[in-house]
C-alpha cells in the first residue's frame, strides 16, 4: 500500500519510504502455510462420510480464525506501516482500518539512538528512537539498514540547520534606550566661562 502523497508539501521531498523489516512478516506467513497445510491434511484423511465431513468444517473453521487473526492482519498491519524521511520532517504513518500519522519536524530533534540485538545485527536492521523538543519521542521498529537510516537523518537534520539557521540573539534582545542622568545637559551656573568671557558673577 503506496503512501499518500497528498499529506506532502509543495516543495517537500522524499528522501526514505521504509516499511519495518520484511522479518515482521515471517510468523504470518508461517500461520498461514501451517493452517493451509492442516486443511488439506484433514481434508486428504479423514473419510467422505458425516463425521469427517464436520471434522473438515471444524478444522477449517479455526484454521480460518487462526489464518486471519495471526496471519493476514500481521501481514496487513506490516504493510500498512510507513517510516518517511522527507528533507523537513519525519512521518509515521499505521493503521489498517483507522489511521495514525505523526510528524516530526527536523529542526525539533535533539537526540537519536539505534539499538540492535544479535538477530538484528544479522538480519541489518534494528530500532530507531527519535528525541524531540518536548520530552516527545517516537520508536521506529525493526527499521530495516537502520545505521544507514541513522546516518541519513543526522544528513538530513544539518542540512536543515544549515537552510533554516536559528535567529541571532543579538537580534532579539532589545536595543537598550539611552537615558539621560537627571540634569544632563543642563549649564551648571559654577560653570567656568568660555575663554576670554566675563568672570562668573559671585
Amino acid at each position: 500500500m503506496a503512501f499518500p502523497d497528498d499529506v506532502l508539501t509543495d516543495e517537500e521531498e522524499v528522501v526514505l519510504h521504509l516499511h519495518p523489516h520484511a522479518k515482521a512478516a515471517v510468523r504470518p506467513t508461517l500461520v498461514l502455510l501451517v493452517c493451509l497445510a492442516a486443511v488439506i491434511v484433514v481434508w486428504v484423511m479423514l473419510p467422505t462420510t458425516t463425521g469427517g465431513l464436520i471434522g473438515v468444517c471444524v478444522v477449517g473453521a479455526i484454521a480460518l480464525f487462526m489464518g486471519v487473526t495471526r496471519g493476514v492482519w500481521p501481514l496487513l498491519v506490516w504493510r500498512t506501516t510507513h517510516y518517511v524521511f522527507t528533507d523537513e520532517r519525519i512521518l509515521l504513518q499505521d493503521g489498517v482500518v483507522a489511521r495514525q500519522r505523526r510528524d516530526l519536524p527536523l529542526n525539533r530533534i535533539n537526540d537519536h539512538l539505534t539499538q540492535q540485538g544479535l538477530l538484528d545485527r544479522v538480519l541489518g536492521c534494528g530500532t530507531l528512537t527519535v528525541d524531540s523538543i518536548g520530552e516527545q519521542s517516537a520508536v521506529l521498529a525493526s527499521v530495516p539498514h537502520v545505521q544507514q537510516v541513522q546516518t541519513t537523518l543526522y544528513e538530513l537534520i544539518e542540512t536543515d540547520r544549515e537552510l533554516r539557521p536559528e535567529d541571532d540573539d543579538d537580534d532579539d534582545e532589545p536595543e537598550p534606550s539611552l537615558v539621560r542622568p537627571r540634569g544632563a545637559g543642563r549649564r551648571s551656573p559654577w560653570r567656568s566661562p568660555r575663554p576670554g568671557g566675563p568672570p562668573p558673577r559671585r
